[in-house]
């Protein structure tokens, strides 16, 4: 089209003479309708000529593509970096290094059934050309020692591993098709929200954002916690300074607990910035980093000043709160004395970075608009997300505080709280901006620390629960659903189902799992996972496919916290891109208050994309490299096994099923989704 000899062709469709119905005579007609043919066969040509252009298009990004993958594949292999090399520090560690041994444990299991695939594999591929097939050979027909190796074999599978592994299965299908009604549930919730459009209103009414809620404006502290994040700090700190609040009600605490002096200095210097700009905020840096971020909460909770303050908002170093964040959740505390949280819900800069962070959006989207809003409006409980939220001091002090006992230390207090009578509120149209991890690296470690942390919790909070005054209900509503069918079941079954049992049923082909489990209800599943983002909706089977790949790492997580195993302590910051840097920042400042109470609040634009420049051509400088990971790539060519093993006996959608999921773990295994880390 940038070419000024090329001329557009108008697609016509048909003129009022083709309607024109009248006494002329036959040649008229002929020559009209031959007029038409002709035109309607030019108008093909074209529209057949276009698409070809574009199928060709197509295909002729399909080789470059592959040529990309295999190079990267080659470079993955070259590099022989694995997911046991040890981490060079950076951003935080766990409280004790994690023991070779049991880090290996899981591995060595993998490694064991993949070998032993493989030789069934060998065995029954040679059965099936001696035409056997699944029929073992007549005892009176044994010739040799293969015959009679094969018809022990069948003998051992039928009486001795077909039952108990067909037991394990059944187990896993009713957690699965329990687990999913769970989910049918929140859903049929979330739906039941929308039609009646309910949504929390503060006691006084509708919120007045110009002048607040009849003036509603308490004593609020602002907490930014962070360690060793340099590529986001200014963000954070830029939009927390743009609240539009009272300044003389409102103090902001920088909660520095990096080990990076230079990063220390960097912060410090634009606190002192803003500072200058007239904004009340004050650096804290700990020299004694105990505790990781709860630890670093309840230091700063302990100062003397904190007792003038009511109410107490959280963000993280990646979050960017909208000025008008305060104003549209402290105005639900008001008149409502048993209210402890308001939890707002993330949005994301970089959901559409890459297949990761598009994959991640889908699960975040449907936790904050169906689990969270589900159970803030039915039961006035959920888990505190860490970050975005406004507690009333009152409430965390008679929950205990901040306690370092987990890796989940939001989790925590929002337990203990509502075990108090605390109630808490999500609100799902007050969003705060954030950043998704963008490599499979980053991810894979917070998914570790989610996980594994809520399992150390159930172990230490069920006494608590049990002898806490609170209703059967909601004591059913914590233990059962909250934590037993949500936070262990899921990753149980996920990972035993699809990536054990499955595998095993080709190779024991008298345990069966029906079609409907394979395959028709986990697509149910996720297409009602995928509804709260819509646009998300092409991404469908890399979704299904990838939640089972990441069970690897939840179900390894799950058993180190049930456990107490060491890697349940490992606390690693996610690592942050800052994408939405200078420009989000100027877009801040605009939209932020002018000057009718900070004045001039911005800092100086062109020492921040002075800086921003300088960052990235660090970050450029560095080699960069990626991992491969020998628990997914194991479970990758079990899985591609299986499948080989499937065709054997005709079992289509199971083979479809493992050949893709095998695919899948190869893939992530490989470390082909997602950027690379620096």
């Amino acid at each position: 089209m940038e070419n000024p000899k090329w001329s557009m062709l108008e697609l016509e469709g048909p003129s009022d003479e083709d309607f024109i119905i009248g006494n002329d005579n036959d040649n008229n007609n002929n020559n009209r309708d031959n007029k038409g043919r002709g035109k309607n066969a030019k108008q093909l040509t074209w529209v057949l000529l276009l698409k070809a252009h574009k199928a060709a298009g197509c295909l002729a990004s399909v080789a470059p593509a592959l040529l990309g993958l295999v190079a990267a594949v080659k470079r993955r292999v070259a590099a022989g970096r694995t997911d046991a090399d040890t981490d060079g520090g950076g951003g935080g560690g766990g409280r004790e290094k994690e023991n070779p041994t049991v880090k290996s444990r899981f591995y060595n299991c993998i490694k064991v059934f993949l070998f032993v695939s493989l030789m069934l594999l060998f065995f029954e591929v040679a059965a099936y050309f001696k035409g056997w097939h699944f029929e073992a050979p007549r005892f009176w027909g044994v010739k040799g020692v293969f015959d009679w190796a094969y018809l022990m074999w069948v003998f051992v599978r039928v009486e001795y591993l077909a039952p108990p592994l067909q037991f394990l299965a059944n187990v896993c299908i009713v957690l699965f098709i329990v687990q999913s009604l769970d989910r049918l549930v929140l859903c049929l919730g979330c739906f039941w929200i929308r039609f009646k459009k309910i949504k929390p209103v503060p006691k006084g009414g509708d919120v007045d954002l110009e002048s607040g809620e009849k003036g509603f404006f308490p004593m609020v502290l602002v907490q930014i916690p962070m360690c060793n994040e340099r590529e986001v700090y200014q963000q954070s700190i830029g939009a927390v300074c743009n609240l539009d609040w009272p300044k003389s009600k409102l103090l902001i605490q920088v909660l520095d607990d990096s080990d990076d002096i230079t990063t220390q200095s960097l912060i410090r210097e634009e606190v002192q910035k803003w500072q200058k700009e007239g904004a009340n905020i004050v650096y804290r840096h700990r020299v004694i980093r105990t505790g990781y971020k709860a630890g670093n909460l309840n230091s700063a909770m302990n100062c003397s000043y904190v007792k003038d303050y009511e109410f107490v908002a959280i963000f993280d170093a990646d979050f960017q709160p909208t000025p008008d964040f305060l104003k549209r959740t402290i105005p639900h505390f008001k008149d409502n004395d048993e209210l402890g949280l308001v939890q707002a819900r993330w949005s994301f800069v970089n959901k559409d970075e890459n297949l990761l962070t598009r994959l991640q959006n889908i699960n975040l989207a449907f936790h904050f608009e169906v689990e969270q809003q589900v159970n803030g409006v039915f039961i006035n409980f959920f888990g505190f997300n860490g970050t975005a939220g406004v507690w009333r001091i009152k409430a965390l002090e008679d929950a205990g505080g901040w306690l370092e006992r987990t890796t989940v230390e939001d989790m925590d207090i929002a337990v203990r709280a509502h075990l108090h009578g605390w109630k808490f509120i999500f609100l799902n149209d007050v969003e705060c901006q954030c950043e998704l991890p963008e490599s499979y690296e980053a991810y894979r470690k917070q998914q570790h620390r989610w996980h594994s942390g809520p399992m150390q919790l159930f172990r230490l909070c069920l006494p608590d629960i049990i002898r806490s005054k609170i209703s059967i209900w909601k004591k059913f509503n914590m233990i059962f659903l909250f934590f037993l069918l949500r936070k262990l079941i899921l990753p149980f079954y996920s990972f035993t189902l699809f990536c054990i049992i499955l595998p095993m049923t080709m190779f024991v082909p008298e345990a069966e799992l029906p079609a409907l489990v394979v395959c028709y209800i986990p697509a149910t599943m996720s297409l009602l996972n995928i509804l709260p983002a819509p646009k998300s909706f092409p991404f469908i089977v890399p979704y299904l496919l990838f939640e089972n790949t990441m069970s690897v790492t939840k179900f390894n997580a799950m058993i180190s916290g049930l456990f107490h195993l060491g890697s349940a302590y490992e606390w690693v910051v996610t690592k942050k891109s800052g994408r939405s840097s200078e420009g989000d920042l100027v877009s801040l400042i605009e939209k932020g208050p002018k000057h009718h109470q900070r004045g001039s609040s911005a800092p100086d634009l062109a020492e921040i994309k002075e800086e921003i420049q300088l960052q990235e051509k660090k970050v450029g400088s560095k080699k960069k490299h990626n991992r491969i990971y020998m628990k997914e790539l194991a479970l990758a060519f079990l899985l591609l096994t299986a499948s080989a093993r499937s065709l054997l006996s005709a079992q289509g959608i199971h083979f479809y099923f493992l050949l893709f999921q095998g695919i899948s773990f190869l893939l992530v295994g490989l470390d082909l989704i997602g950027e690379q880390v620096d």
